[in-house]
């Protein structure tokens, strides 16, 4: 199994600190988020990893190497310029097999992605999205208003559950060749609506886990807090033992 991991983006949320430091390797515990997420990968079968970078790459590619020390295959996608969350796939498509992972390079998960891999082949899908649900509370008490501004309902700081991507797919390569063009930007939102108003089987992967996008300096902080509280939490259980 092959996993392409977007690794190339400049964190612009986390700066000061992806100013200097590529978001990937930026610490939880005693590894980096990257890690963690390629022996998570490692442990879903995965035996080949494309990281696709860009910004500050000499350290990712210095640290990471060849993938020999975590039992991994890794070689890198450079990108000139920036293609999105799915642009550097138009490199890469004649060189992946017929399903493959994609991933976000700061995924911190305890999600199986054996299973999800699983799933997408049962279900013969075209793509498959990792997704996870998520409760939104309202800072505000919300109004309902008929057309004369009489109030109908008056709703204190409400919550609501929503499916959000969680930034990892698999992919069946045929199914998504027709969208991609090498060189040319494309985020997987929109590659994912293309798919779906074309009737494709995009279908979405849900299971009972925990899921957190560090993108803010706040999320960083809960995450390493998360992690420092239970470090095996997130590790393969082999790595654990």
């Amino acid at each position: 199994m092959q996993a392409i991991v977007m690794a190339g983006g400049k964190g612009s949320r986390l700066h000061p600190y992806s100013a200097l430091f590529p978001k990937p390797l930026m610490p939880l515990g005693e590894k980096p988020i990257l890690e963690i997420l390629l022996l998570r990968l490692r442990a879903a079968g995965v035996t080949e990893v494309i990281l696709a970078v860009n910004h500050l790459r000499h350290l990712i590619e210095a640290f990471f190497g060849d993938g020999r020390r975590l039992g991994l295959r890794i070689t890198y996608s450079v990108e000139d310029k920036p293609l999105g969350t799915a642009g550097p796939l138009g490199l890469l498509l004649d060189h992946l097999g017929d399903d493959f992972l994609l991933t976000n390079g700061d995924l911190l998960t305890t999600l199986d992605i054996g299973a999800m891999v699983t799933d997408h082949r049962t279900r013969a899908a075209d793509a498959t999205i990792g997704a996870y649900r998520r409760e939104l509370r309202s800072e505000f008490g919300l109004l309902e208003v008929d057309d004369a501004m009489r109030m109908t309902g008056y709703h204190e700081k409400p919550t609501y559950q929503h499916l959000v991507s969680m930034g990892i797919y698999v992919l069946r390569r045929d199914a998504v060749r027709r969208w991609i063009t090498p060189g040319e930007h494309l985020d997987m939102p929109t590659l994912m609506q293309s798919m779906q108003r074309a009737g494709q089987a995009v279908l979405c992967h849900t299971q009972d886990c925990f899921w957190l996008d560090i993108g803010r300096p706040e999320d960083f902080a809960a995450a390493q807090s998360r992690v420092e509280s239970d470090p095996d939490a997130f590790l393969p259980r082999a790595v654990v033992e």
